[in-house]
């Protein structure tokens, strides 16, 4: 499903259904793709102005980060969904004799391992773009701090979210080399969104405090 055209309505309706797909992992990559954009709008704020020139290298590399990776999360979030749809399938093969459930078994560590694979992706890509978003707090227009800290909390929340999705997904992946590796992984990632966060929002804040 192509979620970046249905209308908003739409889309609270394809997550409000009885169907497993789209779910969180969709919805974490969707939110991401919400904080990119805000990173772009405030970076396009910040270099729509000559009052920032000084800061203008930055913001527009950033710019340049927060649209390919506003990119990604939409394609994450299609693939998301196709990597579940494919655990569901698995589930559904038949299992009566032994060569059957030999099949499905390894259709089952299969899909697994890549549903949990997708929504590492979009963790990973969160973390990178949260990581840019220090500077732009720091540098950007402060009148858009404030969708600078939102657009560090978006990112956040989806990294976790993902990572909740990477979690469920992992039992099933019968493999346990990779199994650990993307825990291990998991654990780091969890660790240094909350840090980066801190760091934006920290940034943020200061700008509100009367001078």
């Amino acid at each position: 499903m192509d979620f970046e055209k249905l209308s908003f309505e739409g889309l609270l309706a394809a997550f409000s259904s009885d169907s497993p797909t789209p779910g969180g992992g969709t919805a974490a990559a969707l939110s991401a793709a919400m904080g990119a954009a805000l990173a772009e709008m405030v970076a396009a704020l910040t270099l729509s102005k000559e009052k920032y020139a000084a800061s203008h290298e930055t913001v527009r590399a950033i710019a340049g980060a927060a649209r390919r990776a506003r990119q990604e999360f939409l394609w994450l979030a299609r693939e998301d969904s196709e990597a579940y749809d494919a655990v569901v399938a698995a589930r559904g093969l038949p299992k009566e004799t032994d060569a059957e459930r030999n099949g499905r078994a390894r259709r089952m560590a299969e899909s697994n391992r890549l549903a949990a694979e997708v929504p590492m992706r979009t963790a990973r890509a969160a973390l990178r773009l949260l990581a840019t978003l220090p500077d732009l707090a720091a540098k950007g227009n402060p009148n858009a701090a404030s969708d600078a800290g939102t657009a560090a909390l978006l990112l956040e929340a989806a990294c976790q979210a993902a990572l909740l999705n990477v979690a469920i997904n992992l039992p099933g992946a019968d493999d346990r080399d990779f199994v650990g590796k993307m825990q291990a992984e998991s654990d780091t990632i969890r660790g240094e969104v909350v840090r980066l966060r801190e760091r934006v929002l920290e940034t943020v804040r200061k700008g509100f405090s009367p001078s």
